[in-house]
């Protein structure tokens, strides 16, 4: 489960507790789809038949969407997904309508200027576009012109729907990985920046336990072994248990992504919602928003493994102001990323659209 599907779990699963009736339409590989009850809302699963540059497409999503768009109040989109447009001009809605905008088409330049033109009818068409961060709103070239129709609504997570951690599962993991080291935690994708971390660190001998999987992975770790480094423990998926152990056993949470591919970056949150000191990239998104230069941690310039490395150095070598800087982390958590009031606002949005039209 990446950031995206995480953040659309958080939101059905708080409106089904406040009252509201959702069903989330997605697509699945699987071979026999299924409609599931889950923290309470529906979850329609269509069978995806092919892929093309990331984006998903399905010949039955067309009549499953038609027929749950017929019965909704409200419409609710996730953008980036080329598909969803077709779906969404092909069936006709004629329903209020959001787009939460989680981020920019960045990496498939030519594929986007076939798809602009439609991109722009669907966007022109939407009733509200959600930002996830005011970082966002203000550098997206697509996003400044709808200004008048884009409201700020950002991520939210619920601390206490995390699983407790039992001693026995922080000492396994303590006596795997030691008790002082740097996290990363995330899908392992090209815009993660996970090449200049390792880059970073080389000469330093710092720690470094990095959490997921994804498409890069070996590549990262056959860099690994031409660099020489010790101390890289990569570990794959891990379930929510052991992800909490070790975020609760970490010293800092390290996001060295470059690109603006990483609109927000969830588990950069979680990292605060645990009380660790950040360091980030400055990449004009989300992840700016949520760690706050020399406040909750460190700032550094975007593919800057010398800058990356400093700041590494600095929170290992001051404990003391790296606490500080976690316990800072945490009260913004509290402040402006609980799962609470991302819900409310969503719900109080979808109200206002209903009265509206």
């Amino acid at each position: 489960m990446g950031g995206i599907e995480q953040v659309i779990n958080e939101l059905a699963r708080g409106c089904a507790h406040l009252g509201v009736k959702v069903d989330v339409l997605s697509l699945t590989p699987n071979k026999s789809p299924k409609t599931i009850e889950i923290n309470g809302y529906t979850s329609h699963r269509v069978k995806l038949n092919f892929q093309i540059a990331s984006t998903g497409f399905s010949i039955s999503a067309f009549w499953r969407f038609y027929q749950l768009a017929k019965q909704a109040d409200i419409i609710h989109y996730h953008y980036p997904w080329p598909f969803m447009d077709v779906v969404h001009f092909a069936t006709r809605v004629c329903k209020p309508t959001v787009v939460t905008y989680h981020s920019d088409i960045i990496r498939q330049v030519h594929l986007n200027k076939l798809y602009r033109p439609l991109k722009r009818q669907f966007l022109d068409c939407i009733d509200c576009i959600v930002a996830t961060s005011p970082n966002y709103l203000a550098t997206s070239t697509v996003l400044s012109k709808y200004k008048n129709k884009v409201k700020v609504i950002p991520i939210g997570l619920d601390k206490s729907r995390y699983p407790e951690v039992f001693p026995e599962r922080l000492q396994f993991w303590q006596e795997k990985v030691g008790g002082k080291f740097f996290l990363f935690v995330g899908l392992i994708r090209y815009y993660k920046g996970l090449h200049i971390l390792l880059e970073a660190v080389q000469g330093t001998g710092y720690p470094i336990v990095i959490v997921g999987a994804g498409p890069i992975e070996q590549e990262l770790k056959e860099s690994v072994k031409k660099l020489g480094l010790k101390n890289i423990y990569f570990l794959g998926y891990q379930s929510d248990e052991d992800k909490v152990a070790l975020l609760t056993l970490s010293y800092a949470v390290v996001f060295p992504s470059h690109l603006r591919s990483e609109a927000f970056g969830v588990s950069l949150l979680e990292g605060a919602m645990y009380a660790k000191p950040l360091i980030s990239s400055e990449i004009g998104t989300g992840t700016t928003y949520i760690n706050i230069a020399d406040d909750t941690g460190l700032v550094v310039p975007p593919s800057d493994p010398l800058a990356l490395r400093a700041a590494m150095t600095y929170l290992w070598d001051h404990p003391k102001q790296a606490a500080e800087m976690g316990q800072r982390a945490e009260k913004r958590y509290y402040e402006f990323f609980t799962a609470d009031k991302m819900v409310k606002s969503y719900v109080d949005l979808y109200r206002k659209l209903q009265v509206i039209n």
